[in-house]
């Protein structure tokens, strides 16, 4: 239920629901932190829709930049669709994704792959 609720808050496109599920899994194998926007969200306080470099290095019990594994509890009531996904997930090699503007994701297997699509998708914003 845990890893379904942050698949929930990372999309709101339902087919990406399992690669996305699939990504996180593979980075919880690896022992990589899964370093998701929304559990970081979820554990601040009085939060102006800015999440800033401050915000990713402040350490919470839901802080998956800081902190190794799952948050210590869901960050909101996954949905089916999400729980459906973690329970099926899409078997990838991919352990990265950033945002486009479009609402999807870009998918990447290497940090080299990931930190140009970071660049593209999201520093031009």
């Amino acid at each position: 239920v845990i890893l379904a609720s942050v698949v929930e808050k990372e999309t709101a496109v339902a087919e990406e629901r399992p690669l996305i599920a699939g990504v996180f899994l593979n980075r919880l194998r690896k022992r990589v932190r899964l370093q998701s926007d929304p559990t970081v969200i979820y554990g601040l306080r009085n939060f102006d829709g800015n999440l800033t470099r401050a915000h990713l290095q402040q350490d919470t019990p839901y802080n998956t930049y800081t902190r190794r594994g799952l948050p210590v509890g869901p960050i909101c009531n996954p949905g089916a669709a999400s729980i459906q996904a973690v329970l099926n997930p899409t078997s990838t090699s991919y352990l990265y994704f950033v945002a486009k503007k479009d609402g999807t994701h870009h998918f990447s297997t290497t940090l080299v792959e990931h930190n140009a699509a970071v660049v593209r998708h999201q520093k031009r914003r």
